[in-house]
C-alpha cells in the first residue's frame, strides 16, 4: 500500500457562502452526482447510500468551516501524519512506537503505522484522560467535603 500525504480540504468563506447544504438524507433517498466534462458531456453517478451519507457528513463539516480529511482505515501514515492527527509531537509518536504503544513497520528506514492503529491509540489516550479527570474530580470532592 502506498502512503499518501495527509491532506485536509477546507472551503473558503466565499465557497461556503455560495454552497448550499441539502436537507438531511432519509432512508430511501437517492443521491446522484452530475459531472460536467470539459467536452460538455455530462456524466451522472448514482451513489450508494453509505457513500451518500459520507458525502453528507463531509459537506456538513466543510460548510461549518471545518477542515476534512478522508482516509482509508488501512492507510499507512508517517509519524508526522500520526502526530498531526493525535495533536502531539512527532518525537512523542516515535517514543510511543518504540515502547510498543503504536504498532508500526519500516518501509526502508522510514516508519509507517496504520490509521486504525493511530485511532485506537487516540481512544486509549482519551480513556486515560477521562479516568484521570474523574480521579482529579474525586480528589477535589474529598478535599472540599472531607478536608482530606
Amino acid at each position: 500500500m502506498t502512503t499518501h500525504v495527509l491532506q485536509y480540504v477546507e472551503l473558503s468563506d466565499q465557497d461556503r457562502k455560495a454552497a448550499k447544504a441539502f436537507d438531511k438524507l432519509r432512508k430511501g433517498d437517492q443521491v446522484e452526482v452530475r459531472v460536467r466534462r470539459k467536452s460538455g458531456e455530462d456524466q451522472v453517478v448514482r451513489l450508494p447510500p453509505k457513500a451518500a451519507a459520507l458525502l453528507e457528513i463531509a459537506l456538513g463539516h466543510l460548510l461549518q468551516g471545518e477542515r476534512v480529511a478522508v482516509l482509508a482505515e488501512d492507510q499507512e501514515l508517517s509519524p508526522n501524519d500520526a502526530a498531526e492527527i493525535l495533536g502531539i509531537s512527532r518525537p512523542l509518536i516515535v517514543h510511543r512506537m518504540d515502547v510498543g504503544d503504536l504498532p508500526f513497520r519500516y518501509v526502508g528506514k522510514h516508519r509507517r503505522t496504520k490509521l486504525k492503529e493511530v485511532l485506537a491509540l487516540k481512544s486509549r489516550i482519551d480513556a486515560q484522560r477521562a479516568a484521570m479527570e474523574a480521579l482529579a474530580d474525586d480528589a477535589e470532592d474529598l478535599r472540599r467535603h472531607h478536608g482530606v
